[in-house]
């Protein structure tokens, strides 16, 4: 009789804990594809796209000037004094390195503004996705990036682009 008892407990509880996994939702989103094919992750790599291009062409032309500079004094070495010659190419030297000082920074300020871009950008779209996971009961949402296989219907990234379209149209940057 005790035992019949115990059977029924326990095929009760194997059989609760089964239907309460069934329920759990879990999804999962590629984060990645959310940032470049959202109205918000678009504007910024936008915005890095030109100011990358804007620093490129000035590093160029730079590049060409100092290069003008050295062939210009080079030109110049049979007809100036040793002493002439060394001070031309140390101003030349001092130009380059203040030059690629000034790219250097900025590339920095460049790198900066897209990491506190992306930063913000995941601020939003975790508030967004708490949002979505609290509205429809769901337990838990990983990132597509750490599965390493994954129904699709579980894949909940295009109604996560959708609702994030909807409300973040730019992200401002402080």
């Amino acid at each position: 009789m005790i035992n019949k008892f115990i059977t029924f407990i326990l095929v009760f509880f194997v059989y609760f804990n089964q239907h309460s996994y069934a329920e759990n939702k879990i999804l999962f989103i590629d984060v990645e594809y959310i940032y470049l094919n959202s109205i918000a992750g678009k504007e910024i790599n936008k915005k890095i796209q030109s100011d990358a291009k804007k620093i490129n062409d000035e590093l160029l032309g730079l590049q060409n000037e100092i290069q003008k500079d050295k062939d210009k004094i080079m030109s110049q070495k049979n007809v100036l004094s040793q002493e002439e010659l060394e001070k031309k190419t140390i101003d030349l030297e001092k130009k380059a390195k203040s030059y690629n000082d000034m790219m250097s920074k900025k590339n920095n300020k460049l790198n900066i503004y897209g990491n506190k871009a992306k930063v913000e950008f995941y601020n939003q779209l975790t508030k967004i996705v708490a949002e979505y996971a609290a509205k429809n009961s769901i337990e838990m949402i990983v990132k597509k990036e750490n599965i390493l296989i994954g129904k699709t219907n579980l894949d909940a990234t295009k109604d996560i682009l959708d609702i994030f379209n909807e409300n973040i149209k730019t992200i401002k940057i402080k």
